[in-house]
C-alpha cells in the first residue's frame, strides 16, 4: 500500500512508524512545514514529541503544502492533526480535487465552534469521501516503540476498514474492525474529560484522604455518562465496552502517560489551568471538549454530572475539592 500519514505530532508519527515496519507499504509522514520533515529525514527521530524513539529506516518525510501528485497516489490517507485542526486539513484535501480511496483520523474529542464529532465534521466538507476513525487504548509512545497495543478502525465504509486493519494490523498491534463511528468518536471524546476528572480525584488523595475507591467509582460513573451521551447520539452500547470505550478510559484515567490525567493532577495540586497547559507542551484534548460535551448532553437531556463538575473546575467556578464534595452530595439513585 501507498500510504500518507498527515501530521507529524506524536500519534501521527507513531502511526506512520507501526505503517513503515511492513516492507510491504511505502509509508510518508507528510508534516506541517518542511523544515520538520527535513529534521526528521535527519535525526532518524522526532525531537519535539517522541524523543529518543528511533523511527524505521523505511519511512519517508515529506513537508509543506500538500502535493496533488502525492495524494492521488495514495491507498491509504491518516488526518493527524487535534480535532481543532481537522477541518482544514479536510478542506486542503478538498481543494486538491482528488476523491481519496480511503480516509481516516486519529483526532479524539468535539469541534470546539461547533459541537460536532470528527464524521460530522467531515460530513459538512466532503459528505461522499470513504472515511473512517482509528482509535483505542494506546499511547502514542507506547505504540512507536513497538510495544503491544490493540486499536478499533471504525468506519461504515468495509475498504477503509480493510484499508486501515491492512497498513497497521502486526504481531505487536491488532487492529479490530468496527461499524459504529459515532460510539467510537463519543467514546474517544469524553474519556479525556473523565481522566482530568480522575486526575483531579487522585490529585486529592492527601487533602481531603481520596483513594482507590473513588478512582474506581469515578471511572464506572464516568463510563455510563459516556454511554448515555452515545445512545442518545446514535451509538451501539456494546461499543462502550469495548477498546474505544471502557479500554480507552482505563488507559486514559489511569495511565501516567495522560496529558489529561494531568491536568487534573496538576489542577488539584493548586496549579493554574495556563501554566499546566503551557508545561505540558502538548494538546490535552479534554480541556478544550469538556465544555463542548457538556453542551452537547444539555442539547440532548443527556445527564452528565462528572463532566459538568470539570467543566467547574476548569472554569475556575468550583474547586477541586468542591467539585468532589458536590459529586458526593448528589440524591440516592438506582444503578
Amino acid at each position: 500500500m501507498e500510504i500518507i500519514v498527515i501530521g507529524a505530532g506524536a500519534w501521527g508519527t507513531a502511526v506512520a512508524a507501526a505503517a513503515a515496519q511492513s516492507p510491504a507499504h511505502r509509508v510518508t509522514l507528510w508534516a506541517r512545514h518542511a523544515v520538520l520533515a527535513q529534521a526528521l529525514q535527519r535525526d532518524g527521530h522526532n525531537a519535539q514529541y517522541l524523543p529518543s524513539t528511533p523511527l524505521p529506516s523505511a519511512l519517508h518525510y515529506a513537508g509543506g503544502a500538500l502535493a496533488a501528485a502525492a495524494v492521488a497516489k495514495a491507498d491509504l490517507l491518516v488526518l493527524a492533526a487535534p480535532v481543532q485542526g481537522l477541518r482544514g486539513q479536510l478542506q486542503a484535501l478538498r481543494d486538491l480535487n482528488i476523491t481519496p480511496p480511503a480516509l481516516a483520523w486519529l483526532c479524539k474529542g468535539f469541534e470546539a465552534d461547533t459541537g460536532l464529532l470528527p464524521h460530522e465534521v467531515c460530513a459538512a466538507v466532503a459528505p461522499h469521501w470513504p472515511v473512517g476513525v482509528l482509535s483505542g487504548p494506546s499511547f502514542a509512545l507506547e505504540v512507536a516503540r513497538g510495544q503491544p497495543t490493540a486499536l478499533v478502525a471504525a468506519s461504515p465504509h468495509a475498504p477503509v476498514r480493510d484499508a486501515l486493519v491492512a497498513a497497521l494490523h502486526s504481531p505487536r498491534l491488532r487492529v479490530y474492525a468496527n461499524t459504529d463511528v459515532v460510539g467510537v468518536e463519543v467514546g474517544g471524546a469524553v474519556k479525556n474529560v473523565l481522566a482530568i476528572a480522575t486526575g483531579l480525584c487522585d490529585g486529592l488523595g492527601v487533602q481531603v484522604g481520596t483513594g482507590l475507591n473513588a478512582r474506581a467509582a469515578l471511572i464506572t460513573r464516568g463510563l455510563a455518562e459516556m454511554t448515555r451521551l452515545g445512545l442518545a447520539l446514535g451509538a451501539r452500547p456494546d461499543t462502550f465496552m469495548g477498546l474505544s470505550g471502557l479500554g480507552d478510559l482505563v488507559l486514559t484515567a489511569t495511565g501516567s502517560l495522560s496529558r489529561n490525567r494531568q491536568v487534573g493532577l496538576q489542577l488539584a495540586q493548586g496549579h493554574a489551568l495556563a501554566d499546566i497547559l503551557i508545561q505540558l507542551g502538548h494538546v490535552a484534548e479534554g480541556v478544550a471538549c469538556a465544555r463542548v460535551v457538556v453542551q452537547r448532553a444539555q442539547q440532548l437531556g443527556v445527564d452528565m454530572p462528572i463532566a459538568q463538575a470539570v467543566v467547574a473546575v476548569l472554569d475556575g467556578q468550583l474547586s477541586p475539592t468542591q467539585a468532589l464534595a458536590s459529586l458526593m452530595g448528589r440524591d440516592a439513585a438506582a444503578e
